[in-house]
Order: structure tokens, then sequence, then C-alpha cells
């Protein structure tokens, strides 16, 4: 299950890059390749909770197999198409609207998978594991179109999406969960203060992660060894993170914890560009990371009920997005207008700010100290009235 559900993961660290890199090519512009991966964000931030709310309505495999193959025609169109920019952008949002809600799917069935004492430690394991997929795909998808060609990158993607979303879905998990339909109207579980927040730190959270991205590539170039190598020191101290701290039972102010450790890491990378103080400095960094993701999890799955955990996944991932992009933005206009410095406030900035929230409204945060992360039922007790 943990190897089919990453393995379908895979092409959220592959098809960004792999998009970027084949527009670019094509249209020889960055301005160009930047709008089509504007307008796959928007489609993936779009379809995010709605396609995850399906799940409940129609079952996780149907959906999964309808969204997976447009998600596949999609890329495959992209790919082989001799297509103009407002052609590219369209074909982008296609795929970003038919991505398979693989994360919503596999939280969802988290709880079902394991005692609910494994559930918190499962979610650590979940977040440091994720890092795998941001490690090893951009350099996989990078090395195929580089040396060989940006179209093959695409189809490379084709594949994977196929490849990983059959053995998912066909895996007996997937078939053993049904999800509730859900009662309530679309929307309404965000409104939680809980799922909220974690949709909101989320943002924060992941933006900071983009901007390091960007300082680390404006600091070493994009052709360096030494911008791949720390950007996967910070993936490996988010990793020995997840890994370490996972089993620590998360209290209400777990997550300001945890973004203390990111904000500082961050904030020391601004004193040297040298790339052992950066691997250094992102490696603290990093530390804070993966559990920062599984205190989100644990909060999010704790405050709903069964049935609304699909949905309020879905939502947490389109914050994620939507912070993944708007971080990217807002490093890259700070490095156009001082050095790569300027990305490395903005991540700081993106940190200190999550731990602002999680500190401010401390009281909004589950206490799961005793008791475990389990979602609410969707029946309650009956009660009986003595005769």
């Amino acid at each position: 299950m943990i190897a089919a559900q990453l393995t379908a993961r895979f092409p959220n660290g592959m098809t960004s890059l792999a998009i970027l890199l084949h527009v670019e090519q094509q249209t020889g512009s960055y301005g160009s390749a930047g709008l089509v991966l504007a307008a796959t964000s928007v489609g993936q931030a779009v379809a995010g909770p709605i396609t995850s709310r399906w799940m409940g309505a129609w079952g996780m495999r149907r959906v999964l197999a309808l969204t997976l193959s447009v998600c596949v025609v999609a890329v495959l169109g992209l790919a082989l198409l001799p297509l103009n920019v407002p052609g590219y952008m369209a074909l982008g949002m296609i795929a970003g609207l038919s991505t398979p809600p693989v994360q919503a799917a596999v939280r969802t069935i988290y709880p079902k998978l394991v005692n609910s004492s494994q559930l918190t430690p499962l979610f650590s394991l979940d977040a440091s594991l994720q890092e795998i997929i941001w490690v090893l795909a951009p350099v996989v998808i990078t090395l195929v179109s580089t040396q060989i060609g940006t179209a093959v990158g695409l189809l490379l993607v084709a594949v994977v999406l196929v490849g990983g979303g059959a053995w998912f879905i066909l895996s007996p998990e997937v078939g053993r969960v049904r999800i509730p339909r859900s009662r309530s109207a679309l929307g309404k579980v965000v409104l939680k203060p809980p799922v909220l927040l974690a949709t909101i730190i989320g943002f924060l959270l992941i933006g900071a992660c983009s901007a390091v991205e960007v300082g680390v590539v404006a600091t070493f170039e994009h052709g360096s060894l030494a911008a791949g190598l720390v950007l996967a020191v910070f993936a490996v101290g988010s990793l020995a993170g997840g890994l370490s701290f996972g089993h620590i039972p998360i209290g209400p102010w777990a997550m300001a914890r945890r973004l203390t450790i990111v904000t500082v890491g961050l904030a020391l990378t601004m004193f040297s560009l040298n790339e052992f103080w950066l691997g250094g400095t992102l490696i603290v960094a990093g530390i804070g990371v993966a559990p920062a993701l599984a205190v989100l999890f644990a909060i999010t799955t704790a405050s709903v009920k069964f049935s609304e955990t699909a949905e309020a996944f879905g939502w947490a991932g389109t914050g994620q997005l939507i912070g993944a992009a708007a971080g990217s933005a807002v490093a890259g206009f700070l490095v156009d207008a001082t050095d790569p410095r300027g990305a490395y406030l903005a991540a700081t900035l993106f940190a200190a700010a999550g731990l602002v929230v999680s500190i401010v409204f401390v009281r909004s945060f589950p206490d799961l100290r005793h008791r475990d992360a389990s979602p609410h039922p969707d029946t309650e007790p009956l009660a009986v009235t003595p005769s």
C-alpha cells in the first residue's frame, strides 16, 4: 500500500517541471511556460476539494480511474501536439483539473488501515516519505528532459501516472474502504477551525519551501550540482525530523514548536550563501518540516467526520498548491529586485507568518496527547428512552 501510493504520487514531483521544460523548449519563453504552469496550478487548486468529495458520492476507484484517464490524455496532448501558448494553457488546466486525488484518498484510508494509536506516527512517516518524491522526481525528469528530450519527459510522466495510478487503484485497501457520502454542503468542512488552520498554515509552510527552492536555484544556477545537493540536504533534514519526532504526542503547542525550528533555520540562511552554510542551516529548517506536516494531517483528520476527511484533505492540498505558487512568485520577485538572499527572506517571512498564526490561534488546535487522531464516526449513538 505504501509503495503503491508513493508511486502514484510520484508524478506530483515531476509534472510541473516537465511542463516547464517542454513549453520553454517549444516556445523559447520562460514567461509562456510560467503561464502554462499557472493554468495547471489553478486547475489543481479548483479540483482538489471537488474530486476528493466525489469519492464519497461515487467511490474511490471510480473517481481515481476517471481522473487518471483524463489526466493521462492531457499530458500526452502536451507532449505530442503542436500547440500555441493558449493551447498549452488549455491542456495544462485540463491536466490540473483531472489530477487524481491520490493524497486525499491515502489520508482517508490511513485511519482504517492502522490502530488509532499508530495513526499519528503513520502521518509522520507519510510526510517523511513524501520527501523522497521531492528529491528524486525533479532529478529524474531533469535528466530525461535535458538528455533525451522534453517530450520524452512528459511521456515518462504519463507512463508513471498509468503505472502508479493503476497499482494504487487496484490495491485491496482502496477497494475495502468506502467513504460515506458527505451530508454537508461543499466548503462547509473548511470552516472548521482546525481544518482552516491546517489549510492556512499549509499554504505558508509550503510557500516557505517553494521560496527556498527558488533561492537555491538562484544561488547556484540551474545546471549546478550544488543546487541539487543543497535541496537534497533540505529534504533529508525533513526526512530525519519526521522519522525522529513522529512518535511524539501532539498537543496544542506542537505546531508552534515545529515552526520555530523551521523559522530559525531559514532565518540563518541569510547570513551566508556558501553551500556548506546553506546546507547546514537548511538541515536545521528541514528537521521541522515533515513533523509540521504530520501535525497538519493529524489535526485535520481528528476534527472531521470520516465522510468529510477526503474533502478536508482536498482543501488542505489546495492551500498547499496556492502556497507553492505564491512562495515561488514572491521569492522570484525579491531575487530580481535584490539577490538570492531575497528568496531566503521570503521563505523566512512565510514560515514566521505560520508561526504567528499557530501561536495566536493555539486554542483552536485539538489536544491529541490523550486521544487518537481518528476521524469522528458518521453515526451517532442512539438515545434510548426507558419505557
